[in-house]
């Protein structure tokens, strides 16, 4: 099938491409003159070719979007589906600027489509486009759209009245809800819509003690949707056969009050515990506030500059009593056989959170600003054809693949067509995952191995080997972490040993028991999951550090002796991730850390371009103190090992010693030291 789209290097549009790519489509981008070199970019991403991804130049602006009349006479009555996405989704754009994109351009892409005698014309339009209706509004509802005060209110509505109108076009409307980021990595492009309050949640959340109860009104009704829910939706929708004419709700069908958001979100960003009421009378006196009292100059600029502080828009406060319910019962039913469903807000506020904080948030620290910077450059998501065109057929062995970051690993290789080896000490533990991957049509294998038995190790190998023909790519992922001060070890040399055990010894022996293979077949990879440890020598973790170190040290050895052979060793120094692993130690609660999906795109994109090392700018900045100015890091070092305190468990306290001891600290400026070294030092091990 050939697409032509318009907005597809906008934020849906680049989730939603590759997916028209993945049905073996050609795609047909709408770009200005200016931005041609952007699809590069993008192709790259998407791993595609200059044959799969074509740029069309063209503006919004023009006749028929300003497209060549060769090009349209070329390709008129080849382009199956013309989808238009292009718009402004702002609600501070000026009212010219908004009618010019969303209606005259949505006027122009109808004329194009018509012109290339398009299949069918596919519009993003908004649930904006039933303004502030009072009640239920349905998919079949458009005339009946109540309050259209606000531009975008007005523009989403005329826009999607001069698709309505035609009769000789076929024609489906999609009606997202307030689009936010993706649901398992948090992807979003700018701060917009619920984002606006994320500052001052933060803020709050940075002087409020985690878990002091707050009280406050539940307020209107949202209705918010992940970004990869509206694509998959849309992608799908668009093909189904036999629903020319129709408009479809892309909607949260509960949808979530103000007040549940504001609390899920406290909740995620480890701020003060909201109680959230239903005040209906509040409600009704707020909106009658803001037709009569918030008319008046004086309140009316007093509301303004506090909303300024607080960096809120006042075109947004709109939503915070929004009266609208959307009936997406038709939608759904066509969605759900699919295994097509809106996630609940809850279930994906966390990654959403992560990602303002660590990409959008506008921090003033130079430092914060220049680690989320790298954050930001690091944590992207090779495209699936990318990654197929890497690993289709190629065995993978993935070590410790119960739980976080393996298991996401296995799950997006089979999802690549890789033949995904399964790797951990109790192959029961993998029932779920070995289901989720058959289900998908993937194909996996699980062994029990106990990395820490070089026995069972070489069993592995052998296994594999007789099985499969060896191993094309090993992903050291398996690993055992210790947080203990070197006092408290001095009669547990045991730890040390378990984690050298584990994290070199094991390791080395799977290296080298599938490095023959390798060098027979003149190819190969090995992915070692390292630790920024390595890089910033954090007090408290001298015998994972030490582990890794010597991994890592092996590898830059090797890395030589095979590069004839085209061998890869790569060595990821992996920030702080939200994994079991992680979870007894209470103090990460507060850091921010990447999600096993982030963490995964991590190894899927060193598996895409074969890297050698993938490090963050703190690591890199921590290894560069170490080497230039060692009397300094260690005093700075020492500092932050007096600020955090080993464990409980560590340290041999009790559970009624511990609580004691937590009682006593003190909460003002410790407390306040602590928030603030966490915040410069995000992603590090404490």
């Amino acid at each position: 099938m050939n697409y032509f789209v318009t907005g597809g290097t906008g934020f849906i549009g680049r989730f939603l491409v590759p997916r028209l790519l993945d049905r073996g489509g050609r795609v047909y981008l709408l770009v200005r003159p200016g931005s041609v070199a952007k699809v590069d970019g993008l192709r790259e991403l998407w791993g595609a070719t200059r044959q799969q991804v074509v740029a069309v130049e063209g503006d919004l602006g023009l006749p028929k979007l300003g497209v060549k009349p060769a090009w349209v006479r070329q390709h008129a009555g080849k382009i199956d589906h013309f989808f238009h996405l292009a718009a402004i989704y702002d609600m501070k754009a000026s009212a010219a600027s908004q009618r010019s994109s969303n209606v005259e351009g949505t006027r122009q892409a109808v004329a194009l489509a018509k012109a290339l005698k398009a299949g069918c014309f596919h519009q993003v339009s908004s649930i904006a486009a039933a303004g502030l209706y009072e009640g239920t509004f349905t998919e079949d509802m458009f005339e009946e759209a109540g309050a259209l005060d606000h531009p975008y209110f007005q523009t989403k509505h005329e826009s999607e009245g001069i698709v309505r109108a035609e009769k000789r076009l076929k024609w489906r409307i999609y009606r997202p809800g307030m689009v936010v980021g993706h649901s398992r990595t948090g992807e979003m492009d700018k701060v917009d819509g619920p984002y606006y309050f994320f500052e001052t949640l933060h803020n709050l959340s940075s002087v409020v003690p985690e878990g002091f109860p707050l009280l406050m009104n539940k307020a209107g009704l949202l209705n918010i949707v992940p970004v990869d829910y509206v694509v998959k939706a849309m992608d799908h929708l668009a093909h189904l056969p036999g629903h020319d004419r129709e408009c479809f709700f892309l909607t949260d069908p509960d949808g979530i009050r103000v007040g549940d958001v504001l609390k899920t979100l406290m909740r995620v960003s480890h701020g003060p515990r909201l109680h959230a009421v239903n005040a209906s009378l509040v409600d009704a006196a707020t909106r009658l506030a803001g037709k009569g009292i918030g008319r008046m100059q004086p309140v009316k600029k007093l509301g303004e500059r506090l909303l300024q502080r607080m960096g809120i828009p006042p075109q947004v406060v709109a939503y915070i009593n929004y009266p609208t319910r959307f009936d997406s019962s038709r939608t759904r039913a066509l969605l759900e056989p699919a295994g097509i469903i809106c996630p609940p807000f809850e279930e994906y506020a966390q990654p959403i959170w992560d990602y303002w904080q660590h990409f959008l948030r506008k921090d003033s620290a130079s430092v914060v600003a220049e680690v989320d910077s790298l954050f930001d450059r690091l944590v992207g998501r090779p495209t699936l054809a990318a990654l197929r065109r890497r690993v289709r057929g190629k065995v993978v062995v993935v070590t410790g693949a119960t739980s976080g970051i393996g298991r996401e690993c296995a799950l997006r290789l089979a999802r690549a067509d890789a033949q995904v080896v399964l790797v951990a000490r109790t192959v029961g533990k993998l029932d779920s995952t070995l289901a989720e991957i058959a289900a998908a049509g993937g194909t996996a294998r699980a062994y029990a191995c106990d990395v820490a038995d070089l026995a069972a190790c070489d069993r592995l190998v052998r296994d594999v080997s007789a099985d499969l023909g060896g191993a094309d790519i090993l992903i050291n992922n398996a690993g055992r972490s210790i947080r203990r001060s070197v006092r408290y070890s001095y009669d547990r040399f045991h730890d040390f040993e378990r984690t050298m055990q584990l994290n070199y010894f094991g390791a080395l022996r799977l290296i080298t028991g599938f490095l023959p293979g390798m060098e027979a077949r003149q190819e190969g990879q090995i992915i070692n999951i390292s630790s920024i440890g390595v890089l910033t020598s954090p007090p408290r973790f001298s015998a994972y550090v030490a582990s890794k170190a010597a991994l890592d040290a092996f590898s830059l050895c090797a890395a030589p002796e095979y590069r004839h052979c085209n061998i890869e060793f790569t060595t990821i120094h992996m920030p702080l991730v939200r994994t079991p692993m992680i979870a007894p130690t209470g103090l990460y609660k507060a850091f921010p850390t990447l999600s096993p999906e982030q963490a995964r795109d991590l190894v899927m994109r060193a598996i895409v371009t074969r890297t050698k090392k993938v490090s963050t700018s703190l690591g890199v900045a921590g290894a560069l103190a170490q080497a230039t100015m060692p009397s300094f890091t260690e005093a700075f070092l020492s500092q932050a090992y007096e600020l955090f305190p080993d464990s409980p468990a560590a340290r041999g306290l009790s559970e009624a010693e511990a609580a004691a001891e937590l009682a006593d600290l003190p909460s003002s400026r410790l407390a306040l030291a602590r928030r603030l070294f966490s915040q410069v030092m995000r992603g590090g091990h404490w």
